[in-house]
């Protein structure tokens, strides 16, 4: 449910009339015309439409306009309110933030913590401390603000208040994100030894957090200990070898190049507010981590962590023009910026649009970054350009100092698909010694063998396992039940298409599959549904031609071959 955090009740007749804007305020741009015939009531329908898909600034225009053509009351303000926020515009938010008896305690609690980063924003410590003072704002968004507390505490020049530690009992975020908020003020304090002791202690864990990875790290370089420092970002590489950040990190340590300057008060606030998005993006409440986004990038608008979340938060929404925006506002030099061009790049390819998805990616890749042509090999596999990527796989490979399974999985697809067998067969046996558990390697390989003919017993039990360690897949289950009519099981196939194309009902190749096995099961009318809805499914043109061709002959399947399922590469 949208905008669920503000728990606002609205009569069921106002909910039914906001499905409906009316035609004279429907623009997608705040054009308003020349107002004739605009009500109050139909700019704040247009109003809630907007906001309810997204469109906040719009909403906000909505909302201005119908301020001035009636009272303006405590809903009406409330939806500016959320309006402001969520479109970035934090400043007027906190000027518009709801108070008073009439408001709900979550809208007001927003309101308040809105009102506080805005003080921190500008230098006003005293006011943020006093919104955020004692209990007065509570869940969900109690743990922001027992974070931002020591920085609204710095803000205001009270050292001592801001190096307690933040508490929200049993909250281990609180306590996770608070003693790194606590190490970054030590070091403002001059205090580091207990700042040290502090990184130390956040450390602990099999898989340290790329974030205090950095921190940590950087804490080291301005105190001279580079040696430390270098060995800090190798120990994370061996855990976390995929960290663009700590890669770069290592590099300027070892080149003498100048560390980053501590955190500024507003740019640590930011830093600790990416936790509670964070927490709200797991939890799939994209409104809330949108609001929370848009607070952190007040405090530090440089934020490429922030500007990168929330790029995926818009594109979980499915706000595709404001995802995109958000990831161009990533930084060149910095180590999310690949990561950005990767999701840009692939948001097109999403949109069927490869020409400019494939045109981003190369432009990236011409700088000759490892992940930049990783992602331009996805995309080439993609769009079945397969000779092309499985050269630019190769050249990775070649470079890489210690085998990495993924690279050779990818080009052993690649290979699969150019029918060049004994080397695909090659690499994804490699493969597999590297990462003997993956689902996806076991799934592939095991099809493939089972598609030729080949050690069967064994590749039975790869898919088995495969399916057993992804039951919500349906591409593997898929796998499986095509492997079972392959082998001349149909019932047992039926079983398992079935649940396939429960768990995907919209992939074309997983219907096609399901209408093959009913047809060999004497369920004919059945099987002619499932290729029929096929068409419906905008199929590649190789399924749909054979699903045309069943309809045509009325012979149903010959037993055709069908290439194992791989989840393509998601951007990195």
């Amino acid at each position: 449910m949208r905008h669920a955090f503000l728990i606002l009740v609205l009569p069921a007749a106002l909910l039914a009339a906001c499905a409906t804007v009316p035609s004279a305020v429907s623009s997608t741009d705040g054009d308003f015309g020349d107002g004739a015939g605009v009500t109050a009531y139909g700019l704040f329908l247009a109003g809630e439409g907007a906001l309810n898909d997204g469109r906040n600034r719009d909403a906000g225009a909505y909302f201005d306009r119908a301020a001035v053509d009636a009272d303006d009351g405590p809903l009406l303000r409330e939806r500016a309110f959320t309006a402001a926020l969520l479109s970035g515009e934090v400043s007027k938010a906190a000027a518009l933030a709801p108070q008073g008896e009439e408001i709900a305690d979550s809208t007001a609690q927003l309101g308040r913590l809105v009102i506080a980063v805005d003080a921190i924003a500008n230098g006003k410590g005293k006011l943020a401390r006093e919104q955020l003072a004692g209990d007065t704002i509570a869940f969900p968004h109690r743990a922001a603000a027992v974070l931002l507390a020591p920085w609204a505490a710095a803000t205001a020049g009270d050292l001592d208040s801001a190096l307690v530690r933040p508490n929200v009992r049993g909250d281990r975020m609180v306590d996770f994100f608070g003693q790194y908020g606590q190490a970054l003020l030590y070091e403002r304090a001059k205090r580091y030894d207990e700042a040290e002791t502090d990184f130390k202690a956040l450390m602990s864990g099999d898989a340290p957090a790329e974030m205090i990875v950095l921190d940590y790290g950087a804490f080291l370089e301005r105190r001279g200990r580079r040696a430390d420092a270098i060995a800090l970002y190798d120990d994370a590489l061996e855990k976390i070898p995929d960290s663009v950040a700590v890669r770069v990190a290592r590099s300027r340590a070892d080149e003498k190049k100048s560390p980053p300057p501590m955190p500024s008060l507003r740019n640590g606030a930011a830093k600790v507010l990416l936790a509670p998005s964070a927490t709200m993006i797991s939890a799939k409440q994209n409104q809330l981590a949108l609001a929370y986004l848009r607070l952190a990038l007040r405090l530090n608008p440089d934020s490429d962590d922030a500007w990168l979340m929330l790029g995926d938060v818009q594109t979980s929404d499915g706000d595709m023009e404001a995802a995109r925006t958000a990831y161009a506002h990533t930084r060149p030099n910095s180590p999310e910026y690949q990561s950005a061009r990767a999701k840009l790049a692939w948001s097109y390819q999403n949109d069927k649009d490869s020409e400019t998805a494939l045109r981003l990616a190369r432009e990236s890749a011409a700088g000759g970054g490892t992940d930049a042509r990783l992602t331009l090999s996805d995309l080439l596999r993609a769009n079945e350009k397969y000779e092309e990527s499985g050269q630019i796989l190769s050249q990775l490979i070649s470079e890489t100092k210690k085998p990495d399974w993924r690279l050779l999985y990818a080009r052993g697809v690649v290979y699969e698909r150019l029918n060049r067998w004994p080397e695909a067969e090659r690499d994804l046996e490699a493969a597999l010694k590297l990462e003997a558990d993956e689902p996806e390697l076991l799934n592939y390989l095991g099809y493939s063998w089972i598609d030729r003919g080949l050690r069967l017993k064994e590749a039975m039990s790869m898919v088995e396992r495969a399916v057993a360690a992804n039951p919500k897949s349906g591409a593997m289950t898929d796998s499986l039940g095509w492997a079972y009519y392959r082998l001349g099981d149909f019932k047992k196939a039926v079983e398992f298409l079935e649940t396939a194309v429960e768990l995907e009902a919209g992939e074309p190749e997983i219907n096609d599959h399901l209408g093959d096995a009913y047809w060999r099961v004497g369920r004919r009318d059945e099987a002619v549904f499932q290729w029929r809805r096929v068409l419906t499914l905008d199929p590649p043109e190789k399924i749909r031609a054979a699903a045309e061709a069943k309809l045509k002959s009325g012979l149903g399947p010959d037993g055709p071959a069908s290439s194992p399922k791989i989840a393509e590469q998601s951007p990195r």
